[in-house]
């Protein structure tokens, strides 16, 4: 496994963090893409361990980093349900010496389909470490709108099939000018996943 980053940066182009991206690079295959090994290894628990591999490998190499830029890492719905995650969040800001508020933990809403009271339990605790807390993927599900009354997040993330398709898809457009407004609304920043064009950036 390794860690490829992907760049948070304001519309200015000013870079505020990175998103830590687990890779796996088959001796075989060549790279196999998180689309098809991250739904394996949660059906078979194998999310866990390297759910807290991630964990330990981000915040280290944040933390060696020359500015206090912010590092995000993605939760599974499977780490809410196995093991002591705000135990393990707290052992590796320990650990690592980085400063919590530039952690930031993006979980989809399938953290909190089910046990939805436990869910928003874990995520208080983890909020009172001072970690920061976003939803990812936000617009792909049912219930969006009900979770943000329901948990203060830090930040929501438009989905980056919305961003791709706005040059091309009206109802796209449409969906982006919504959530911006929302968050607006709300006083949430918002990261647009997957900008990579001009027109993009300039929407």
């Amino acid at each position: 496994l390794a860690i490829h980053y992907q760049p948070q940066a304001r519309i200015t182009g000013e870079v505020i963090g990175f998103e830590a991206l687990m890779r796996w690079q088959h001796t075989k295959r060549g790279m196999i893409p998180p689309g098809t090994f991250i739904p394996l290894a949660e059906e078979s628990g194998l999310i866990v361990p390297m759910g807290e591999w991630i964990m330990r490998e981000a915040c280290q190499q944040a933390a060696s980093w020359p500015e206090p830029l912010q590092v995000a890492i993605n939760l599974s719905p499977v780490q809410f349900h196995h093991g002591d995650l705000t135990g393990l969040v707290h052992t590796v800001l320990l650990e690592t010496g980085l400063a919590p508020s530039r952690l930031e933990l993006e979980i989809t809403e399938g953290v909190l389909i089910g046990d939805f009271s436990r869910a928003v339990s874990i995520l208080r605790r983890l909020k009172a470490l001072g970690v920061r807390i976003a939803m990812d993927d936000f617009g792909t599900g049912y219930s969006s709108l009900s979770y943000l009354q329901s948990f203060p997040f830090d930040k929501i993330k438009i989905d980056r099939t919305f961003i791709s398709n706005l040059e091309h898809n009206p109802q796209s457009a449409t969906i982006v000018r919504a959530v911006i407004g929302l968050a607006r609304g709300l006083e949430l920043p918002v990261v647009a996943e997957g900008v990579e064009t001009q027109d993009q950036l300039a929407f």
